[in-house]
């Protein structure tokens, strides 16, 4: 049988913050399923493994294995994280390589022969999706593939009826609530996108759901306004969410604005947190990567915020911010564009502990009813010290 392997960018891509180092780049969610998901289905394989150069101790939650970069015998395909298909993949046998606008985005290994890496040989064979050029460019994938998604997912009989005491603004039969706790006086609108809401998820009242939009498995919606967003499971939101992504595990139970935005897991937003996601100016965004600067080529960018960081009560977060993993944000002064990972505080170059980090996520993830087995806790101080080596 084929393996599937997901190889990872180089360790050095800094256009992946505030995600190089922390998680595997698969892992993140490109609209509503992951990049690794995402190729899975376009194969029909389940991945075996994913090839990292630099998070080979990575453990969390149900992902394949992470193992150093080393030769793969075939038969199997190696296909790259930055690189998004879109369809079902089909090629000859004879193929060794899918490729998208010109550049190698899979390799086919035949059974017996050998991959050693990345490489521009062998017969190719041209394939559909998006190429990821950082991680902002997942916010572009979000408004690409988002509403498609949503689509999807909705039954090809559509349900009799919507959930009792809900507000429809479009046709109903855009709106998928099957398992989930829907309170009276939710408000649906699906006259821009289908709205699908997992199963074990809870949305209350005070909500307004605009599609396209992806309430995933146990998540719940306090209120506000919502719309154009994906929730990982078991996200708790509140207040006014825009085209952004939640990846799961995270939490904004109280009111803010945050808009086109990648959220990682773990994230705890305290109440007000906002989020600007235009500038003055209405120019393109540029991000500041720990003093390199990086065009996004969007109008359209909030923040993106590594995992398990957290912000305090009424954070204000710039055009463009970018929150490494870890950082705790508070405090009187401006919080910069840039933040280290593991930083404390705003506005000075301090980092938490190892010890102290470990110990709050030790709090947290139970709380999602995530062990935090000592698999866990290796994994994350490996995490720490990657990121914190040489400061």
């Amino acid at each position: 049988m084929t393996a599937l392997y997901l190889l990872e960018p180089d360790a050095r891509g800094l256009p992946w913050a505030p995600f190089q180092g922390v998680r595997p780049i698969c892992e993140l969610r490109a609209g509503v399923p992951r990049i690794r998901e995402r190729w899975e289905r376009a194969l029909g394989l389940t991945a075996s493994g994913i090839l990292s150069p630099d998070l080979a101790d990575f453990h969390e939650l149900d992902e394949p294995p992470v193992r150093a970069l080393a030769p793969i015998t075939g038969p199997a395909i190696i296909a790259a994280s930055w690189f998004v298909p879109t369809g079902a993949l089909h090629f000859g046998t004879d193929t060794r390589r899918l490729t998208s606008g010109g550049a190698t985005v899979a390799w086919v290994v035949a059974d017996g022969a050998g991959w050693a890496g990345p490489n521009d040989h062998g017969p190719a064979v041209a394939v559909d999706g998006m190429l990821l050029g950082g991680a902002a460019d997942l916010l572009t994938a979000l408004d690409a593939l988002l509403g498609p998604d949503c689509d999807a997912l909705l039954p090809s009989a559509p349900p009799a009826s919507t959930p009792e005491g809900s507000i429809v603004l479009g046709d109903p039969a855009r709106v998928l609530t099957r398992g989930a706790a829907i309170e009276p006086g939710v408000v649906f609108d699906t006259r821009k996108g289908a709205v699908v809401v997992a199963a074990g998820a809870e949305v209350r009242h005070g909500t307004r759901l605009e599609g396209p939009c992806y309430v995933g498995p146990a998540c719940r919606v306090l209120g506000g306004f919502i719309r154009a967003s994906a929730f990982g499971p078991r996200c708790v939101v509140r207040g006014e969410i825009a085209a952004t992504s939640f990846i799961g595990y995270a939490n904004k139970s109280h009111d803010g604005f945050v808009g086109n935005s990648i959220i990682g897991h773990w994230v705890n937003l305290g109440a007000g947190t906002t989020t600007s996601n235009l500038k003055n100016t209405y120019g393109p965004v540029r991000l500041d990567i720990a003093g390199r600067r990086v065009d996004t080529g969007r109008t359209n960018v909030g923040s993106l915020i590594g995992d398990h960081a957290k912000t305090a009560i009424g954070t204000m977060l710039a055009t463009g911010t970018i929150v490494g993993a870890g950082a705790s944000v508070f405090g009187p002064d401006p919080v910069p564009r840039y933040v280290l990972p593991f930083a404390w505080g705003s506005g000075n170059d301090q980092r938490q502990s190892e010890e102290g980090f470990l110990r709050v996520a030790e709090r947290v993830m139970p709380r999602r009813d995530v062990p935090f087995t000592d698999a866990r806790r290796q994994s994350l101080a490996a995490t720490y010290r990657r990121l914190t080596d040489g400061a």
